[in-house]
């Protein structure tokens, strides 16, 4: 018997009676795809039919990006004041309040996330659109007095025009709520596509913006695959911006498919995130983050914290602290509410997560514990074990890919060099984190390691506030802060003669 903490099917009256239909919202109306195709999601932890989506082709790409340059060239929504844009923007937020637990259940359904952990998320995600509606307001440019007594200079900040918004499965609501509202905050209309595996909350949020009354084109939603749908978004000359959520190898196919008509492209991608403890850190405090950094989304996350780096003089005592806490988690029925992990978004992710534990394994790594497939009562096996993988060395794929699962690689260092060294060695630069008591050791850390966000003595603490991106092969651009309203807004220069003070030039 497995000494973990499972929690098994729980209740089935929670189940759906049937799927929820799901259809394109382009230019204002609720469609079918021409053809009548669908695509069937089913409960990665149940089993069952959750959604059927219209499935998407050519044709609805390109009808949703006609609505969206329609509605930006003719339409009144970039024209609107900041303070209409703002009362807007809050009245979804607030229609996300009132729709938090419904959100939250089709996301649990179609994502196999634990409830209490997409009821928070659908918090959080209507936290920052009232944060982006509060930039919609202080949005300003810049003027420049002091280029003579004849010249004024201004610097304007407009909407970029029209932008295609690709988002992952992982997080499907909150991720949506990191790009959409800052693209509205700023006047530009949209196209969004949510992932094939999670359409339904992005389709009820296009319900939540009709209902709040925002004009038709500004935001479309075409349901559907990578192709043709992401293609035709993302190579389009109608479309003058595309924003990405998603793995390293797509975002570079969407770079090279958009640079054909030079837009502009704003990149999330994947992590292999390090933290590093040093000797006197709080084993205790450390232990607890790690847990939740490798565990969390069930490690499905960009900023999984799934590759610690510990000083050989701590090492065996915090793997031991992290093995105990690891079998306290529950993992199991996402429905239940005391739930913390729940399912694999699919088998073929799965088996992805298995395959990297037994090349690791193969290569001379040593499992810690878990290491295989998760059954849980009632439910299958579409779950993963916690899983730590210790004896790691640095050139494993398992220490440098991104195993998008609740695994936890273990390297060890000597020396504070060695560790900086080891942290930045990876493709990937998102985020980072060091473990020690002495201000001088983190700051020292965070000024030589290359990533996007650096936590010290914490772990994935987020902040609409705060800007979020990676540096290398993590991304381009940044999401949320001030940044994420300026990756939507063009700067225009204007040059303003005073009078009739300009010299001639041909005599």
């Amino acid at each position: 018997m497995l000494d973990l903490t499972v929690i098994p099917a729980t209740n089935a009256a929670d189940l759906p009676a049937a799927p929820l239909r799901l259809r394109h919202w382009i230019g204002g109306a609720w469609v079918d795809s021409a053809d009548g195709a669908t695509s069937e999601r089913r409960s990665p932890a149940h089993g069952v039919a959750v959604s059927v989506a219209a499935k998407g082709g050519r044709a609805e790409a390109e009808a949703a990006i006609a609505a969206a340059r329609n509605a930006f060239d003719t339409g009144a929504w970039p024209k609107t004041s900041g303070k209409e844009r703002a009362t807007f923007l809050l009245k979804v937020a607030d229609l996300i309040d009132r729709d938090r637990a419904k959100i939250a259940r089709q996301e649990v359904l179609e994502s196999g996330k634990p409830i209490a952990q997409a009821m928070a998320e659908i918090e959080g995600a209507a936290d920052i659109w009232r944060y982006a509606a509060a930039l919609a307001r202080t949005q300003s440019g810049e003027s420049h007095n002091s280029l003579g007594p004849d010249m004024l200079g201004l610097v304007l900040k407009e909407p970029i025009g029209v932008v295609s918004l690709i988002t992952p499965w992982n997080f499907p609501f909150l991720i949506i709520s990191q790009k959409l509202p800052f693209a509205l905050a700023a006047g530009c209309t949209a196209v969004v596509k949510p992932s094939e595996l999670t359409p339904g909350t992005t389709v009820m949020l296009g319900e939540l913006l009709e209902e709040a009354g925002l004009p038709p084109g500004v935001c479309n939603i075409v349901l559907g695959y990578g192709d043709p749908v992401g293609e035709v978004l993302s190579t389009d000359a109608r479309v003058d911006m595309v924003s990405f959520t998603g793995s390293t190898g797509v975002g570079k196919r969407i770079t090279a498919a958009a640079s054909a008509t030079l837009k502009k492209v704003s990149l999330e991608l994947g992590g292999k995130n390090p933290q590093v403890i040093f000797a006197d850190a709080d084993l205790d405090q450390a232990a607890d983050a790690i847990a939740f950094g490798v565990y969390f989304n069930a490690g499905e996350c960009c900023n999984s914290g799934s590759r610690i780096i510990v000083h050989e003089d701590v090492a065996a005592k915090l793997v031991d602290k992290i093995v105990a806490l690891s079998r306290k988690v529950p993992f199991g029925d996402p429905l239940d509410p005391r739930t913390q992990v729940g399912a694999i978004i699919s088998p073929e992710h799965l088996d992805k997560i298995d395959g990297y534990v037994r090349g690791a394994v193969a290569a001379g790594a040593r499992v810690a514990l878990g290491g295989a497939a998760l059954p849980v009562g009632g439910l299958g096996a579409q779950f993963y074990q916690p899983t730590i993988v210790t004896d790691v060395r640095p050139e494993m794929a398992i220490a440098r890919e991104e195993v998008f699962g609740p695994v936890l690689s273990v390297l060890t260092f000597r020396t504070a060099d060695e560790a900086i060294a080891l942290a930045n060695d990876a493709a990937y630069g998102l985020s980072a984190g060091v473990w020690s008591r002495d201000v001088s050791t983190c700051l020292d850390f965070m000024r030589r390691v290359r990533a996007g966000t650096i936590w010290t003595n914490t772990w994935m603490d987020g902040f609409a506030e705060l800007p979020f991106g990676g540096f290398k092969e993590s991304g381009q651009g940044r999401e949320l802060g001030r940044y994420g309203l300026e990756e939507f807004l063009e700067v225009k220069t204007v040059q303003m003669r005073i009078d009739q003070t300009r010299g001639a030039w041909v005599a």
